[in-house]
């Protein structure tokens, strides 16, 4: 693939520049983005709108212009995935001691656990910082990319400390090969999945589909449900917080960790709108019409 060979090495110089140096190539970035490109501004400020319909546009353009600026930190704080040092990645995502004392007493009870999170903050450092950190072995739901090579990128920058790759159509069969060992699978639970099969709620003020293998899979295992938040503290530095939604999900109705952990992300999401993955198009699905039953005419 000559795309890949010809910016392989861009990536790793970017990724091996100190940090004032690193972050003054994520202005350029940012610039080039929202000044010159546009990239998805259309997208950002509809999804924006939508969400938050009670905001100025004022304010609507102040948040869309925090996004971007933080949406080019986290782009290239990615790629720093390939060669950031073990301490330094411990010292700009840091887990709360409260987060800490959650993972650390399942790993004392024995009891692997799912953890749902969405698209905010930085979720690719948090997942460096918590095998890094923490007694399960992590592994990640992800969807793998059509051309191996980049594909290949990336599952090298995510499982540089231990972390576990699991292509989502495996999901369950994995997890179920997996029972052996002390295990945290992440699931990344705010993409937009197929809507004849999802389960539907409103999100930021929008009919949206959630995926519903998470549920799904949570109440087959039976693993507790732990909510992680990953917050910006400032440029450059995170924290991740945790808490438990559900000890025994085998004990849930239909839809019910479904809607709480949206709900979860939701609330953080209103708190600090700018640190959500805004251009991603998360609401191009609308939600099915019920189906009506008929009867069948009589014959005599």
């Amino acid at each position: 693939m000559p795309m890949y060979f010809f910016v392989l090495p861009f990536i790793y110089l970017i990724s091996l520049l100190p940090f004032p140096l690193f972050y003054g190539v994520c202005d350029f970035m940012f610039f080039m983005l929202y000044y010159v490109t546009g990239y998805r501004k259309k997208v950002v400020l509809q999804n924006l709108r939508n969400a938050f319909p009670e905001k100025s546009e004022k304010e609507i353009r102040g948040i869309s212009r925090r996004f971007y600026r933080y949406f080019c930190d986290l782009l290239l704080e990615t790629f720093k995935t390939l060669t950031i040092s073990r301490a330094s990645a411990i010292k700009r995502c840091k887990l709360t001691p409260e987060a800490l004392a959650v993972f650390t007493r399942y790993a004392e009870q024995g009891k692997s656990i799912m953890v749902v999170m969405g698209h905010y903050g930085n979720w690719e450092w948090a997942g460096n910082t918590f095998s890094l950190e923490c007694k399960h072995h992590l592994y990640v739901v992800y969807h793998p990319l059509s051309n191996k090579h980049f594909d290949g990128l990336i599952y090298r920058m995510r499982s540089r400390f231990g972390t576990g790759l699991i292509p989502m159509k495996d999901t369950f069969r994995d997890m179920v090969s997996n029972k052996g060992e002390l295990s945290a699978t992440a699931f990344i639970a705010d993409q937009t999945p197929a809507p004849t099969s999802a389960f539907w709620t409103t999100f930021l003020n929008q009919d949206t589909p959630v995926f519903q293998g998470t549920e799904k899979i949570a109440r087959k295992l039976n693993y507790p449900v732990v909510y992680a938040k990953v917050q910006r503290v400032k440029r450059g530095y995170y924290e991740i917080s945790a808490r438990t939604l559900f000890e025994e999900p085998a004990k849930t109705s239909d839809g019910e960790i479904s809607a709480a952990h949206t709900k979860a992300l939701e609330e953080d999401i209103c708190k600090q709108p700018e640190y959500w993955l805004w251009s991603h198009r998360r609401w191009k699905h609308k939600r099915p019409e019920p189906v009506k039953k008929t009867t069948s005419p009589i014959i005599y």
